[in-house]
């Protein structure tokens, strides 16, 4: 289960609105101790594409450092699909190389609703997990969370 602040949500989905319709991407840290996603990284899409992301290399390396010199790691990776479901591509799996992280996609397909949701992937097998979002719900923007194959609808 990833457990995460209403505004970090907000905060990726702000994101993937923003670069929209090319995909967004970026990082959510937290302190290595805990695990818990404090610190929302929006980052670069070299690729500025509608279809693909990647970190630019660069950016990557500083961002990583950083988060070393913090003694924190990367808990969310996110990204979000601007024509498809909130669903990991077989690229997606391919590059998913930070087996402890959670992996969210964030569908901006509505231009409304913005569909969240959060997957484990490790050795190229997908596990999609429940979110639950705590902190201030006022800082909430339209989205809802999706867990195949209920789906929660947040209202706000």
């Amino acid at each position: 289960m990833l457990r995460i602040d209403h505004a970090l949500v907000a905060a990726m989905v702000a994101h993937a609105r923003a670069d929209h319709p090319d995909e967004a991407c970026g990082v959510i840290a937290g302190p290595e101790t805990t695990g818990v996603p404090t610190r929302h990284i929006a980052m670069l899409n070299a690729e500025r594409s509608p279809t693909f992301y990647r970190f630019d290399a660069a950016e990557q390396l500083r961002v990583w450092r950083e988060m070393d010199d913090a003694d924190e790691i990367p808990v969310v990776i996110y990204h979000s699909h601007t024509a498809t479901e909130a669903y990991p591509s077989r690229t997606d799996v391919k590059y998913a190389g930070e087996p402890d992280a959670h992996y969210v996609l964030v569908s901006t397909r509505d231009d409304k609703i913005a569909d969240v949701r959060s997957f484990r992937i490790v050795d190229g097998q997908i596990t999609e997990e429940p979110i639950e979002a705590s902190g201030d719900p006022d800082a909430v923007q339209s989205y809802k969370f999706g867990h195949s194959p209920d789906v929660l609808v947040y209202d706000c």
